[in-house]
Order: C-alpha cells, then sequence, then structure tokens
C-alpha cells in the first residue's frame, strides 16, 4: 500500500530524517517509535504533505505523493491526527467532525459528509455526544474527537500522531485496543507513532524505530524490544518502556 525510499528531510544544516525507507502492507498496524527528536513527526508530515522532502520518494497506491499539498493527500485517502488536538469550541462533536470529512475521497456531498461523521464518532464511542459542544471534554474524549475528524475523511491509511498522549494507563489501554479494533475491523492500515511504549507494543503488528533520524530497527515487537540498538538508545532510559519490552519478549 504504501512504500517510502531514502526519505531524507533538511532544516538547514540539521538532518532531521535521513535516507529512512520502509513499506506498510494493507491492513497492517504499524507502530514507529523512538526517543524525542528521532524524526517520527517530521515523517509524518512528508506523509502528509506538510512538508516536503529534500530527497526519496513516497508511493501510495502506486501514486507518488511527494510534493502534493495536503488536501489533495487527503483526497487520495490518507488521514491524520495531531498530537495535541484544537477542536472548534464553539461547534458541537458532530460538526467539529464533518467538517474534515468534506475533504475526504471524492469530496462528499453535505449529506454523505454528516453521514460519515456520525459513522466516525460512533465508532470512537461518542454517539451519544454528538450534538453537545466540546467544553468540558477530557483529554480521552478529546483524543476520541481527534481520531473521529480523521476517520470522517474515509482514509484507507491513517496516520494516528501520539494518541496516548495526556491520558491515564487505563485510558491509555483503550485508546491501543480502539486503534487495533479500526484497523482489523474497519480494514484501515495505520501507522502509529507514539512515545509511550507500553500499550503500543501490545497490538501492533510490527514496529520500527528511529533514532536521531535514523531507522536503528524494524521487525516484530518481540524481535525490536530484544534488539541491543533500541536497548541501549531507547529502552534502557524509559521505565514503561523496559515493562513493553519484557512483556513483548514474553
Amino acid at each position: 500500500m504504501l512504500t517510502v525510499t531514502g526519505l531524507t528531510k533538511r532544516f538547514g544544516g540539521f538532518i532531521a530524517v535521513n535516507d529512512v525507507s520502509f513499506a506498510v502492507a494493507r491492513g497492517e498496524l504499524l507502530g514507529l517509535i523512538g526517543p524525542n527528536g528521532s524524526g517520527k513527526s517530521t515523517i509524518f508530515n512528508m506523509l502528509a504533505g506538510a512538508l516536503v522532502p529534500n530527497r526519496g520518494t513516497i508511493t501510495f497506491e502506486g501514486r507518488q505523493l511527494a510534493g502534493l499539498p495536503p488536501h489533495r493527500i487527503v483526497n487520495l485517502g490518507i488521514g491524520r491526527t495531531f498530537q495535541i488536538p484544537r477542536p472548534f469550541h464553539r461547534l458541537s462533536l458532530l460538526e467539529n467532525v464533518v467538517l474534515p470529512g468534506f475533504y475526504g475521497q471524492g469530496q462528499p456531498s453535505r449529506a454523505k459528509a454528516f453521514a460519515a461523521a456520525e459513522r466516525a464518532l460512533a465508532l470512537v464511542g461518542l454517539s451519544s455526544e454528538a450534538t453537545a459542544t466540546v467544553d468540558g471534554l477530557g483529554a480521552a474524549a478529546l483524543k476520541k474527537l481527534e481520531l473521529a475528524k480523521a476517520l470522517a475523511t474515509g482514509p484507507t491509511l491513517l496516520l494516528a500522531d501520539e494518541s496516548l498522549s495526556g491520558l491515564d494507563e487505563h485510558e491509555m489501554d483503550q485508546a491501543a485496543d480502539m486503534l487495533r479494533r479500526i484497523c482489523k475491523e474497519q480494514g484501515i492500515t495505520i501507522i502509529w507513532v507514539e512515545h509511550i511504549m507500553g500499550a503500543l507494543m501490545r497490538v501492533v503488528d510490527r514496529v520500527m524505530v528511529l533514532d536521531h533520524g535514523e531507522k536503528i530497527a524494524e521487525g516484530l515487537p518481540a524481535q525490536v524490544a530484544a534488539d541491543p540498538r533500541v536497548i541501549e538508545v531507547y529502552l534502557g532510559t524509559d521505565a514503561t518502556a523496559r515493562t513493553a519490552a519484557a512483556a513483548a519478549r514474553g
């Protein structure tokens, strides 16, 4: 479905992403992890069209994406969430979700956009609050709303950017399970960027690890958790990650 080859992004003399290549199969849930500043969000921004690579190719369903504006990439079937939700506070949850729906595949009519928004709210468990405004929503509900906005565009590939930040342990597990269900039951391929590893390692099919803009490991969760490079660079400094690694190794 998605093939990335030699992806590189520079900001002046700083190389944020250096010659990264990977592929994602249809129906896969890929975890993309690494320390702060490792290049995770920069890769997402290039996949979504917010940044143009200095070098490399991004091929989605046989089409080259590098250089396309974000709204065209959404039209082609790639949706994304953002680390920090920024909802419209004077609008209802349904109205918040229907707006991105107009940019979805085929640029749907008003009726289709509202139907897509209602389905998205149902998928994340917010249907009962569709007419409420976002004021007073907690962190978990805001994350669900952010996910619903992306789902309303009708993506075949979803870029989920740090869906666990700001949540407690129980909410993290719920969010991770929700992403797993969306992938496996709705047939939406997902690349999940995350800094918190505990819940991610439990549900993803495969993991890719970045450090200083370069890919240092890729494979099944148990394989990655046992990789000496990952242990040295990432797991060894993070108690939650060490626990996740132990669980992944069984």
